[in-house]
């Protein structure tokens, strides 16, 4: 035991600081922080049935901890699932030094707004380690774990929708690897659990898919751009132009929940069938009228990853939710929060709310002003395996067996990849949609590192048997009898 701390003492430092942290959270904003969403998923805690926006997955988690009554049980749970992802980067980057292992595992460790985003009642710390956990058993490639893969990614489509291009993606994995019957259980195994919801989410609404709001999201996300005049719609879509210049318009998500959005004067909720279909047949109007224009859009959204910088968007409030507040939080003032909120009452059996303790939660403050992982560094970290795959291709260096196999880090960053794409592209960008994609990006890099790293020692190792030479008799001297 002794000998394996002294091997991975660099990352149980980090592993353990990170714990540190957690717990100063845990001490100084108590028992946990609030999301709008959060009030949403505790509803479905106690009227089981799908939301039209979100799924049910992270309802079913706080579901299995409400024996507790504390929502402080589930910001530990949170927690130990942010520590089990770094544990999960570490082992799963053996391949590679130590350092870069150990590296890999930093920013989930250590990243403030990641252990901000483990103490919001939200899901994406849920759903990172969801994702996480399947990346780590896809690139092991054993037949007995596919099964396991299948599941998970299943939860995390249930947890978050954009888990669902995940399970086709790791699939073409195991086909590019020359599994394809392992390819195919992957997705069986994965399609009974999403199957099983859809037909909940059919009985429930008379509606085909896991939520109903697909449509109005890929509306909102065109508003950016969209122009009637150029696209000429029907008459039954044009209730749904916005005669404001585009650079005059409000962020995309105003136009799901700010009143004086076309879609929310509609009658009605925002979310019926009719609204949805109506607001799915504009947005693709837009898409094939513009194609250039949402091409930018979406570029111009994914731009905002990659910043040095930490700018407010979309907009303050939503920014606040990211931050450790100073101040004790007001109540909810959405109706459908306050039901929420009421709901909450009777989960944790008592009052609600975040108590502020001091000097905890300065020390947190000031740690968060200081410690994130900057945008840049992340677009830095996703351009390693490229750029090493592409200097070892200029080197001549071939798998041994002279198969084109892929290599072990290109499923963690084509998951990485497309967890950051697909907001962009079908919503908008989000600052905690970022976050569950920076493990397996770091995971890439560190695996892209491995190869190079270990054919450096292997040389050194060359070179110095070289430098030792052989006796009179042609047998190693001593100084390589010693080093072998």
């Amino acid at each position: 035991m002794r000998e394996r701390v002294r091997r991975h003492r660099w990352f149980l430092a980090v592993l353990g600081l990170g714990a540190v942290l957690r717990l100063l959270a845990m001490l100084g904003y108590r028992p946990a922080l609030w999301f709008p969403d959060s009030y949403t998923y505790i509803v479905t805690v106690f009227r089981p049935r799908p939301d039209l926006v979100r799924p049910a997955g992270y309802s079913m988690f706080l579901k299995l901890l409400e024996p507790l009554h504390a929502f402080g049980a589930v910001t530990v749970a949170q927690h130990l699932l942010g520590l089990a992802t770094g544990v999960l980067i570490y082992r799963t980057a053996r391949r590679a030094p130590r350092w870069a292992a150990t590296l890999a595992a930093v920013p989930v460790l250590l990243d403030a707004y990641q252990i901000e985003l483990e103490h919001l009642l939200v899901s994406d710390t849920l759903f990172m380690f969801l994702v996480a956990t399947a990346v780590m058993l896809a690139t092991t490639a054993r037949p007995a774990t596919v099964a396991g893969i299948g599941l998970l990614l299943a939860a995390a489509t249930l947890t978050r929708t954009v888990g669902q291009p995940l399970i086709v993606l790791l699939a073409a994995w195991f086909v590019l690897r020359g599994r394809i019957r392992l390819a195919g259980v992957l997705v069986a195994v994965a399609l009974v659990p999403l199957l099983a919801y859809g037909a909940w989410f059919y009985a429930t609404y008379q509606r085909v898919g896991l939520i109903g709001a697909n449509g109005v999201f890929l509306y909102a996300r065109t508003m950016s751009f969209a122009d009637c005049a150029e696209m000429d719609p029907p008459p039954d879509l044009r209730e749904l132009c916005d005669a404001r210049p585009p650079d005059q318009r409000p962020p995309s998500q105003e136009y799901i929940w700010a009143q004086d959005s076309p879609l929310v004067r509609r009658p009605g909720i925002t979310f019926t069938k009719e609204t949805d279909d109506l607001a799915g047949r504009f947005a693709m109007l837009a898409i094939t009228k513009q194609p250039l224009d949402y091409a930018g859009s979406v570029l111009s959204e994914l731009a905002r990853t990659f910043r040095w910088d930490r700018p407010v968007y979309p907009d303050a409030e939503i920014y606040g939710y990211y931050q450790f507040p100073d101040e004790r939080p007001g109540p909810p003032g959405r109706y459908p929060a306050q039901v929420g909120a009421e709901y909450a009452k009777l989960y944790e059996q008592g009052a609600i709310g975040t108590e502020i303790v001091e000097p905890y939660a300065g020390w947190l403050r000031a740690y968060q002003s200081v410690a994130r992982l900057p945008g840049t560094l992340l677009l830095a970290v996703l351009l390693v395996p490229p750029v090493a795959a592409i200097a070892r291709r200029r080197a001549g260096d071939r798998p041994g067996n002279g198969l084109t196999t892929p290599p072990p880090w290109l499923a963690p960053w084509s998951v990485a990849v497309v967890l950051l794409i697909t907001p962009a592209a079908a919503a908008e960008f989000d600052y905690r949609y970022v976050l569950p994609a920076v493990p397996v990006a770091c995971l890439a890099a560190a695996l892209a590192i491995g190869p190079a790293e270990r054919r450096r020692r292997e040389q050194g190792r060359e070179r110095e048997r070289s430098g030792r030479g052989r006796d009179e008799r042609g047998r190693p001297g001593r100084g390589e009898r010693v080093w072998r």
